[in-house]
């Protein structure tokens, strides 16, 4: 193996260690692992700048705007209380509103997003109730998983992915994941019930606190509410017709958040891009030029070509192996840089002879977003949960939540393994 391969090497796996150890901002640690590859010339700086991908970089940041601005209205309280009132105050009907709230809203907001709404209003909810939230919040972790599985824009890893392939459209993620998505959600739901169901019961007084509550009284500003549930939907409908427009996705989302903010006057302006999660774009960018070395020095070719001898080029087998390996390792892993580095890898295996990819996408999909649902650790919605429930006072500890997560992320990785078979490869 030639040095310049050894070096990319090398930085990767000191890089992906520090990740893994938390102990510096992931931010950090990606950036100056991609500074790391083109100061020592594993890559030049035009090259490493041809591997970021601006269309996942441009999606996320159009979405954080559009969500950011659209949050200011309440319109994700009032939707959390309306749930509530129709549950009749019932604690374990409420969780299982919620749960499905957060699964939809993951599929079409992005899963970290759809946690920070969701979070504050389950405290609220719960606070009233007197129950304990972490049933609750434990739930909506797995729900917000399982839906940013559903739909291109609902989790990294899928945004990444149809940034990569063209031919996998909005429509094609939802056709194609979205039946499995549905089937993992209602196998869950009743298992949240049965494993919860005698931690979450409350006095009828506190249930009629819920139905006392006035959802409207939420609802802050109806003029910018009107605007943003408009540009929200020509934006999800720009989603599914984007193929036909000759759009790519990124375009799309970046069009409905400035036509939010030209709507909505530039003093908004200034707000919304506080609200953009730099630091997850930048950690994207530092994780793409990383990669970069790893793919200008051969290093991931030879990983699929030694995939493929395993697998003997079998479409069957390689499926099996991605989605596994990518829910395996997802669980413990965070699954950003895991899938930055599988779709060069799955896309050599094409120019090697492997014909159908397309099973191997749809398997790298669902390991990568199911399998974070294995840990605490395996995705970032889960932190997020978990770090906004420590400061409440309710710490969600990782041996308590992968007792609960990993069986039942196996669960979810068997029926997509019958899934993919069954549908592709039969």
């Amino acid at each position: 193996m030639e040095q310049q391969a050894i070096w990319a090497i090398s930085i990767f796996l000191l890089i992906y260690g520090l990740i893994i150890a938390e102990k510096i901002h992931r931010t950090i640690v990606a950036m100056i692992g991609g500074v790391l590859m083109v100061s020592l010339g594993i890559v030049n700086q035009e090259t490493a700048l041809h591997h970021i991908d601006f269309n996942t970089l441009g999606l996320l940041v159009g979405m954080m705007i559009i969500v950011s601005v659209t949050a200011e209205t309440g319109l994700f309280k009032y939707i959390a209380i309306l749930s509530a009132k129709k549950a009749k105050g019932e604690p374990v009907r409420i969780m299982v509103a919620l749960t499905l709230i957060t699964a939809v809203g993951s599929a079409f907001l992005d899963n970290v997003t759809t946690v920070l709404l969701m979070v504050p209003v389950t405290f609220s909810i719960t606070r009233q109730l007197r129950v304990n939230p972490v049933p609750f919040l434990i739930a909506q972790i797995f729900a917000s998983n399982v839906g940013g599985t559903a739909t291109l824009i609902g989790d990294p890893p899928n945004i990444m992915i149809g940034s990569a392939v063209k031919e996998l459209t909005f429509m094609a993620f939802i056709a194609n994941l979205a039946p499995i998505a549905a089937i993992v959600m209602a196998v869950y739901i009743p298992i949240f019930v049965w494993m919860f169901r005698k931690n979450i019961q409350t006095a009828p007084e506190l249930k009629q606190s819920i139905m006392d509550l006035d959802e409207k009284a939420v609802i802050t500003d109806r003029k910018l509410l009107y605007k943003c549930v408009a540009v929200l939907g020509i934006t999800i409908i720009g989603f599914f017709l984007h193929q036909l427009l000759h759009l790519e996705s990124a375009t799309v989302a970046l069009a409905g958040a400035f036509l939010l903010l030209l709507l909505t006057g530039e003093h908004r302006m200034e707000e919304a891009f506080t609200k953009v999660e730099w630091t997850t774009i930048f950690f994207f960018i530092g994780l793409f030029v990383l990669v970069s070395g790893l793919v200008e020095t051969g290093v991931i070719a030879k990983l699929a070509e030694q995939a493929i001898e395993l697998t003997g080029g079998d479409v069957v087998a390689t499926s099996m192996l991605i989605l596994w390996l990518s829910a395996i390792a997802s669980a413990f892993l965070d699954n950003i840089p895991f899938v930055a580095t599988m779709i060069p890898m799955i896309q050599e295996m094409g120019n090697m002879g492997v014909s159908n990819l397309e099973p191997l996408w749809w398997s790298l999909a669902l390991g990568a977003c199911l399998g974070g649902n294995g840990s605490l650790i395996g995705a970032s919605a889960n932190l997020i949960v978990a770090g906004l429930s420590g400061k409440e006072g309710h710490p969600i500890r990782f041996v308590q939540f992968i007792k609960i997560g990993f069986p039942l992320m196996l669960l979810s990785i068997v029926l997509s393994s019958i899934y993919i078979y069954l549908r592709y490869l039969l």
